[in-house]
């Protein structure tokens, strides 16, 4: 379980076939630790020197962005949430419900950006202004809704410190749905089933 929070950037330094290695500064993370890289919930299987490798099986490698990811490019990086620990953005289970395009990504205002996105047809539904979604593993609330898009706003902080700031048009960032939307959606449609 993640919070959406950002708390480090990696590096892609290797991808093979089933695994995904990353440079990043997470404080000794232990084997079998659950990290979330660009949002998607994977298990470090070796860490040395700021440097973890990940297994990543097929149906990750095409459900998300990491399989398009390039030696070099710039990553989220969450470490899993632990007891006691503050939940600032809201929670993220890291399984990505898909990966979508970027629309637009332009200036809003002299210091935040709106950054529209595709609106996959799994996610119709899950997704509502003022809501909360994860984009590449980000907390981040819906400020629109289109039919086949949504839109969130981006503070300078998020721009900064997270890879949003680094994106570019038609690139794929990857989406999960927060898990109350999900939940409250099941409930009605079986209400609705049983009425």
């Amino acid at each position: 379980m993640f919070t959406g929070i950002i708390n480090h950037l990696g590096t892609v330094e290797k991808k093979t076939a089933t695994t995904l290695t990353v440079k990043a500064g997470i404080p000794h993370p232990t084997l079998g630790a659950s990290i979330a890289v660009n949002g998607v919930c994977l298990t470090v299987i070796k860490t040395k020197n700021g440097v973890h490798s990940f297994d990543v099986g097929p149906d990750t490698w095409n459900r998300t962005n990491l399989g398009a990811l390039k030696i070099g490019q710039t990553v989220n990086i969450e470490p899993s949430l632990r007891m006691g620990d503050e939940v600032g953005g809201h929670f993220v289970s890291g399984h990505v419900d898909s990966a979508a395009k970027i629309l637009a990504l332009e200036p809003w205002g002299k210091r935040f950006w709106r950054l529209r996105v595709e609106l996959p047809r799994i996610l119709r539904g899950l997704v509502a202004v003022k809501g909360s979604i994860a984009i590449d593993g980000i907390s981040l609330t819906v400020t629109a809704v289109g039919r086949d898009f949504f839109e969130v706003m981006l503070v300078p902080h998020t721009l900064q410190d997270t890879n949003l700031g680094r994106r570019k048009m038609s690139e794929r960032v990857n989406l999960e749905a927060d898990p109350l939307a999900r939940y409250t959606m099941a409930a009605a449609m079986n209400c609705r089933s049983k009425t």
